[in-house]
């Protein structure tokens, strides 16, 4: 690892920051006023450019509603294993998606199903999908035509 480059738990924890932040529909500079710091340092830390210390990430994690704990969870089953490299790659592509608009917007949207079992059901059906070839490619690639509108 090259001294420049930011520390991969630094990296992860800043994304889990922006992650919340977004999720509360907080800006970079409501937060950054919130610490009495400017929304540029939010960025550094949220790249994981800075590290944030224990007092800030105390801070950080009142204002956005969860325990400082929140920020070094990770997704899956594996996060205790600790595994390497890998897994915090796979955890950094995780925390943008959810970070991102789209990822916000699923989650939103699945958090507004209640019923547990249309939940399972939901994550079961794209787990499929994911699994399965891309069937629109496969169609064009057969000469085949979708007849049915995406959107009724």
């Amino acid at each position: 690892m090259n001294k420049k480059d930011p520390n991969p738990i630094d990296t992860f924890v800043g994304s889990r920051v922006r992650m919340r932040r977004l999720m509360v529909g907080l800006s970079q500079e409501k937060l950054a006023d919130g610490l009495g710091i400017t929304f540029q340092q939010v960025q550094k830390y949220e790249k994981g450019t800075n590290r944030i210390g224990a007092s800030r990430l105390q801070a950080i994690a009142d204002i956005l509603g969860v325990h400082p704990s929140f920020f070094f969870q990770r997704e899956d089953d594996k996060a205790s294993a600790r595994d390497g490299v890998s897994d915090v790659h796979e955890s950094n592509e995780i925390s943008s998606f959810v970070a991102s608009k789209e990822g916000i917007a699923l989650n939103r949207a699945f958090l507004k199903i209640a019923d547990p079992v249309l939940r399972k059901k939901i994550i079961s059906l794209v787990a499929a999908m994911a699994q399965a070839p891309d069937t629109e490619s496969a169609s064009v690639a057969s000469g085949a035509r979708r007849t049915e509108p995406l959107h009724g």
